[in-house]
């Protein structure tokens, strides 16, 4: 990477390298790359079952399992850089619509996709878990998108 200021990686500023956890979203830096097979539809899938942030007024954590699908257009995302992303909610405080949305529309801006959708399946508090569902529009045709099968809360169930 270091060695080819013309490969298509050169402006990467996270991958291979020791960074510190952006202190909020804002400041976190998502990176692209040039999708490897440009006009082919096909989906990505990011889990990231251990997601969390806070609660705006109480300053209380909150936890979910965000389910990411998208379907690239030219770019795909860098994935040491969404984790990265994705991690600086920690200490972020933001209701759960606000969170599973932002990171949605993120994308959305960045990479321009196909399509998108993100599933954000909170954890609840106080006794209701809230889970957040959108998408760009109807996915693309004859592309194979598996059902999320994130089980809704049963509690001990």
């Amino acid at each position: 990477m270091s060695g080819a200021p013309d490969h298509e990686y050169h402006g990467l500023t996270q991958l291979g390298r020791q960074t510190a956890l952006p202190v909020n979203p804002a400041e976190a830096v998502l990176e692209r790359v040039p999708a490897p097979h440009k006009g082919l539809h096909y989906c990505v899938r990011f889990t990231a079952p251990e997601f969390t942030s806070l609660c705006p007024l109480t300053g209380q954590p909150d936890f979910a399992h965000l389910v990411i699908d998208y379907v690239p257009g030219e770019w795909i995302v860098e994935s040491k850089s969404l984790k990265q992303y994705l991690a600086s909610f920690r200490n972020h405080g933001a209701f759960h619509e606000s969170c599973t949305l932002d990171i949605a529309q993120r994308l959305v801006g960045l990479l321009s996709p196909v399509w998108l959708r993100i599933g954000g399946y909170w954890y609840p508090r106080g006794g209701i878990p809230i889970d957040v569902f959108w998408q760009s529009g109807p996915p693309p045709e004859g592309v194979w998108i598996p059902a999320q099968d994130v089980q809704p809360y049963r509690g001990r169930g």
